[in-house]
C-alpha cells in the first residue's frame, strides 16, 4: 500500500519514467512470446534465440533499475526512520514499484500477442500477424506465464538489491583494465566462435560488460582531458563535475558504446557475408529496443546526476553565477562524452567485424 501510495503521489515526469519501463517490459514480453511461439512450431535452434531475446530483457531490466533509483520517493528523508521505513523498507517500496510497471507491460504485451493471434476476438490486420505468430499452434500456457513473470520478478530483485546496499565511493579508474580486458575476452571469443550460435552473444556479452566496467574510467578520462591545458572557470566546473559523476554515468555509457558499436558492426557485415537475424523479422525491433533502453538509461543516471548536484547548483546561484554557465558547462559535459564515446564505439566496431569476418 505504501508503494501504490508513493506511485500515486509522484509527479508527471516520474510517472513518465514509470510508464516508459512499462513500455520497455512490453515490447520485451511480446518478444519472449515471439520466441515460445517459434519454439512450439521450429524446436529446432529454439536455444539460441532464447538466449538472444535475454539481451532486450537485460536491457529493460537495467533501465528499470534507473528509473527506480531517480525515483524521488525512494529517497531517504527526515523522519521516516522514526516512523520506520528506512533503506531497506525504501528498497523494498522501490522493488513493489518496479514490479508493477514491468507486470504491467507483460500484461500489455500478453494481450497484444493473443489479439494479433486471433484468440481474443478475431483476426485484426486481415491475419497479417497470424503467420508471424504461430497462430495455428497452440500456445503454452505455463510457458507463457513463466517467460512474462521473468521480468518483472527480475527487476523487482535487482531494484532492491541496488537500493538497498550502502554504495562504497571506488575511484572510477580501478574498473577501466579490467573494463578492457573483458572486452578483449569478448573480442577474442567471436574471434574463436564466428558468426552466429550462442558464442557470438557470448562474445558480444563479454564485451558489453567490458565497455560497462570500463565507463566510469572513459567518463573519468572525459573529465580529465576538458580541463586539461590552462583551464577556465568554465572548462573546470565541467570537468570537475564530469569527474564526480564518472561512477554514475559510466555504466549506462559504457552499455551505449557496447550497443554503438553493436549497431556499426551490423551495418559493416552485410558487404561481408550477410547479416545475422537470430530472431528472425522481430530482429531489427529488438535491436531498436536494446538501443532505445540504452539511451534512456543513460538519460535517467543523467537525471540522477542532476539531482545529486542540486545544493551545488543552488550554492553556485548564491554566488551569482549567470544560468547560462551552468547550461554551457553542462553542454560542454555532453560534448566531451560524444568526443570521446563515438571513436571508441566505432573502434570496437571494427575488432568485432575484424574477429567475425576473419
Amino acid at each position: 500500500m505504501l508503494a501504490l501510495r508513493l506511485a500515486r503521489g509522484s509527479r508527471p515526469l516520474v510517472q513518465l519514467r514509470r510508464l516508459l519501463v512499462a513500455a520497455a517490459s512490453a515490447g520485451t514480453g511480446f518478444l519472449l512470446l515471439y520466441v515460445l511461439a517459434e519454439a512450439v512450431a521450429r524446436p529446432a535452434g529454439s536455444f539460441p534465440r532464447l538466449l538472444w531475446a535475454l539481451v532486450p530483457l537485460a536491457a529493460t531490466v537495467h533501465f528499470a533499475v534507473a528509473v527506480a533509483r531517480t525515483d524521488p520517493a525512494t529517497r531517504p528523508r527526515e523522519g521516516l526512520d522514526a516512523a520506520g521505513l528506512g533503506p531497506v523498507r525504501l528498497a523494498l517500496a522501490a522493488a513493489f514499484s518496479t514490479a508493477v510497471a514491468c507486470a504491467l507491460g507483460s500484461a500489455l504485451a500478453l494481450a497484444a500477442f493473443l489479439h494479433l493471434r486471433g484468440d481474443l476476438s478475431g483476426l485484426p490486420f486481415d491475419g497479417a500477424g497470424a503467420g508471424l505468430l504461430h497462430a495455428g499452434q497452440p500456445l503454452p500456457v505455463a510457458a507463457a506465464l513463466t517467460l512474462l513473470v521473468l521480468l518483472p520478478l527480475t527487476a523487482s530483485a535487482c531494484a532492491a538489491c541496488v537500493l538497498g546496499r550502502r554504495r562504497t565511493p571506488t575511484a572510477p579508474q580501478t574498473g577501466l583494465p579490467w573494463g578492457i580486458a573483458l572486452t578483449s575476452c569478448g573480442l577474442a571469443v567471436e574471434a574463436y566462435a564466428g558468426r552466429g550460435g550462442p558464442g557470438m552473444l557470448a562474445g558480444w556479452s563479454l564485451t558489453a560488460i567490458g565497455l560497462a566496467l570500463a565507463g566510469p574510467g572513459l567518463a573519468y578520462v572525459c573529465g580529465t582531458l576538458v580541463q586539461a591545458v590552462r583551464p577556465g572557470a568554465l572548462r573546470l566546473l565541467a570537468g570537475r563535475a564530469l569527474q564526480e559523476e564518472a561512477p554514475r554515468l559510466g555504466p549506462p555509457l559504457g552499455v551505449l558504446c557496447a550497443v554503438g558499436a553493436g549497431a556499426l558492426t551490423a551495418l559493416a557485415l552485410p558487404d561481408r557475408g550477410g547479416l545475422l537475424v537470430p530472431l528472425g523479422p522481430l530482429t531489427e525491433p529488438a535491436a531498436a529496443l536494446v538501443a532505445l533502453c540504452a539511451a534512456a538509461t543513460l538519460l535517467t543516471s543523467a537525471v540522477e546526476a542532476r539531482q545529486g548536484r542540486a545544493a551545488t547548483r543552488e550554492a553556485l546561484h548564491d554566488l551569482g553565477a549567470p544560468a547560462k554557465a551552468l547550461r554551457t558547462a553542462a553542454s560542454l559535459r555532453a560534448t566531451a562524452l560524444i568526443a570521446v564515446c563515438v571513436p571508441v564505439s566505432w573502434g570496437v566496431a571494427q575488432l568485432t567485424s575484424l574477429a567475425l569476418t576473419r
